[in-house]
């Protein structure tokens, strides 16, 4: 009884230990955009523009402040002689003289001109907030897509691992059959030797395969943020919808580039950004120039004090003011700060100017690579149903011995490329589907969140 229980445990852990969990491409999705680091600093640092656009705002209205003082001092001073004017002395006595005093007061401040800095500043910190929010939104959508690119080679990767593994039963039973038909006489010792060698290379072609998974596995789990030792089990084929997305055409929408290109400069999250960013480092021209300006100030103040707390509001003290400052000369300050905001607005153009051409060749070579895509899975059906038919003739006349084992494992060999040409051709083809929309920054990630 006890060496049952003992065992009854021992493979109660193992099935506990090396369960699966089932990870599916929405779940992984949903988990990236979770777990994905570089988001949350991202989501963190709207916060920080939003207090600027606050804070831009505080600068239009008037600083208010107040203040109350108490005092309490106490002087002592010993007595003597007193000379007097007309000669004599005059005794004076010691003197303990204590008093307090009490104050409060309260005053304004307001920038009524300062060159339209404050507006300036407004307008950029709002572009900067609407920037970093439309940065974010292209985040998700980036995360989205390599998500799913990863997830994809986990599939293809697994796919290519099964033709290999057939791969390894067809050479196995070609060799039993060689080898049988050696002991008859009917081939030389030759065909088994041959045969055993594409055996063994079988089977190194399985254990790169499992490789190529694992490898595969762990990015995926490495980019969710997940432990790539922990035992996660992913969709082995492809899926209704995928096989939808190959068997349809290229939309006819993405027929004309220049349709295309206009449409992505419209709706890519990144491009709109850049846009606002060039905006935001204008405003900080104008900024910059508001120190060759006057700036106008109001000051107001109110102001009372006394020695008697109840009598503190007998005694009342107003003052308002206006100070013009004209600046004449800031020691070339002024001069430095406009010519670095220039600067920076040239090179925020030239960054929109990268970007716009780095979406036009982005999306030309996407959209070629997906033609070529789908005529490569159109030839890769044909060449698969070719190369195996193939390879049937050539078994069937190596068995009336009109052919030799070199026509069999060339047949087999070519019958493998094609089945590989058309695995890689399938993925290449749905993730290219995946990478145009986002290419045209209509990538969907909403509906994973």
């Amino acid at each position: 009884m006890r060496i049952f229980f003992s065992s009854f445990f021992i493979i109660l852990l193992s099935v506990t230990g090396y369960s699966q969990k089932l990870l599916t491409l929405e779940e992984a999705v949903n988990i990236a955009l979770q777990r994905n680091t570089m988001l949350q600093k991202s989501v963190n640092s709207i916060d920080s523009y939003q207090s600027n656009v606050k804070a831009a705002y505080g600068n239009l209205l008037p600083t208010l402040g107040a203040q109350g003082n108490w005092q309490w001092a106490k002087s002592e001073t010993k007595g003597g002689l007193l000379p007097l004017q007309n000669g004599g002395y005059q005794i004076q006595p010691d003197q303990n003289i204590e008093y307090r005093t009490y104050s409060v007061g309260a005053g304004t401040n307001w920038t009524l001109f300062d060159g339209l800095s404050s507006i300036a500043t407004i307008s950029q910190s709002k572009n900067n907030l609407e920037s970093a929010q439309l940065s974010l939104e292209r985040l998700k959508q980036t995360i989205v897509y390599q998500t799913i690119s990863n997830y994809y080679d986990i599939i293809n990767a697994g796919e290519l691992l099964k033709v290999k593994e057939e791969d390894v039963k067809w050479n196995e039973k070609n060799f039993e059959t060689i080898n049988e038909r050696n002991k008859l006489g009917a081939v030389t010792l030759a065909d088994v030797y041959a045969q055993q060698v594409k055996v063994g290379n079988a089977e190194l072609a399985v254990i790169q395969a499992k490789n190529s998974l694992e490898t595969a596995k762990s990015n995926l789990l490495y980019y969710l943020g997940l432990d790539v030792l922990d035992n996660y089990g992913f969709s082995d084929s492809l899926s209704v919808n995928d096989r939808e997305i190959i068997g349809r055409h290229i939309d006819a929408n993405y027929q004309d580039l220049s349709d295309l290109v206009t449409k992505s400069l419209s709706s890519r999250y990144d491009y709109q950004s850049a846009k606002l960013s060039l905006e935001g480092a204008l405003n900080g021209i104008t900024i910059a120039r508001s120190g060759y300006f006057p700036t106008l100030t109001n000051s107001n103040s109110f102001y009372t004090n006394s020695d008697n707390i109840n009598k503190l509001f007998q005694n009342k003290n107003y003052s308002v003011g206006l100070t013009l400052n004209v600046p004449i000369f800031s020691g070339f300050s002024t001069e430095n700060r406009l010519q670095l905001a220039e600067v920076s607005a040239l090179n925020s153009k030239a960054d929109l100017s990268d970007l716009e051409r780095d979406i036009k060749r982005n999306i030309q070579k996407t959209y070629l690579d997906l033609q070529a895509a789908e005529k490569s899975l159109e030839v890769s059906k044909g060449n698969v149903a070719a190369a195996e038919e193939s390879r049937r003739i050539q078994q069937e006349k190596y068995s009336l011995g009109s052919s030799t084992l070199l026509d069999v494992l060339v047949a087999n060999s070519d019958y493998l490329t094609a089945q590989t040409n058309l695995i890689n051709a399938e993925y290449a083809y749905i993730v290219l589907s995946e990478q145009v929309k986002y290419q045209l920054g209509v990538l969907d990630y909403k509906k994973y969140e």
